[in-house]
């Protein structure tokens, strides 16, 4: 059963998306060569706490800590740790808060130092098919047609869309129905419907799309040991239009990129 949200619901839901937004963004100043993603993470607690949310991701099937925090190879799940990032690492940080009972859930893959031009290519392209994706959430299309635009588009570039893992409904649980994979078929699945919320995140793999999983039961790697990207947005089906709840403004404005990637999507200035 998907679950639509009134528009109370959605500025409720794009608060709690916020909190993960500044987090991420508070996060991009600190992501160098020589840090942990234990030290990350302790950082990511305090200051979602400090905002008066809680941690997502913390305890919830057990997961230990407050983010995913996936290197190279690692596609998600991975769990923060005390070795130390190395210059030419890029890393997934994967973040959810709960605040007035909803939740907010999404990642950004950061650059460590100077990254190989192949790996940034990768991670440019896996952003690109996140926008590509969030464009076909519209009035009258359907799961697949998300699905199709995000395969289509990382696959043309020769890349591995990772099947076994896909975005989700969003709203009081973490995940909820539909599924949003990054494959698919235009015109299937359940379709969209006003109020929908939901979490598109691709997952792309420079190599293989297969993955393989860790003894310690949450990090998921690439076959090939070849790195991965993941980008994750918040969106909510508004007017019959995709409108984003998350922004990477906050990260962008820590690195001094310029972007208006998300101008298209947003409805509202965020402060």
């Amino acid at each position: 059963m998907v679950k639509i949200k009134t528009s109370e619901e959605i500025e409720l839901m794009r608060e709690s998306a916020l909190i993960v937004s500044k987090t991420l963004g508070m996060l991009a100043g600190e992501i160098k060569p020589g840090v942990t993603s234990l030290y990350l993470d302790k950082l990511a607690e305090e200051f979602i706490r400090d905002h008066g949310a809680k941690p997502g991701f913390l305890g919830m099937y057990d997961f230990p800590n407050t983010l995913n925090m996936s290197p190279n190879a690692q596609v998600v799940h991975g769990i923060p740790n005390n070795e130390p990032l190395q210059d030419g690492d890029i890393i997934s940080v994967d973040c959810g808060a709960l605040k007035n009972e909803f939740y907010g859930d999404h990642a950004y893959t950061f650059e460590v130092g100077e990254v190989a031009v192949a790996t940034k290519k990768l991670l440019q392209v896996t952003k690109e098919s996140l926008y590509i994706g969030i464009r076909e959430f519209r009035m009258g299309n359907r799961v697949g047609d998300v699905g199709f635009a995000i395969q289509n588009y990382c696959e043309s570039h020769g890349y591995g869309v990772v099947r076994e893992l896909v975005g989700h409904g969003l709203g009081k649980k973490l995940h909820e129905s539909p599924e949003m994979p990054n494959y698919g078929k235009r015109g299937r699945g359940k379709k969209f419907v006003e109020g929908m919320v939901v979490a598109i995140e691709p997952m792309i793999n420079m190599g293989t799309r297969r993955i393989k999983q860790l003894s310690d039961g949450w990090t998921i790697l690439t076959a090939d040991g070849k790195p991965s990207a993941h980008f994750e947005h918040n969106v909510a089906l508004v007017n019959g239009k995709p409108e984003l709840l998350s922004t990477y403004q906050y990260i962008y404005d820590a690195l001094g990129i310029q972007s208006d990637e998300e101008a298209e999507f947003r409805r509202h200035e965020f402060h």
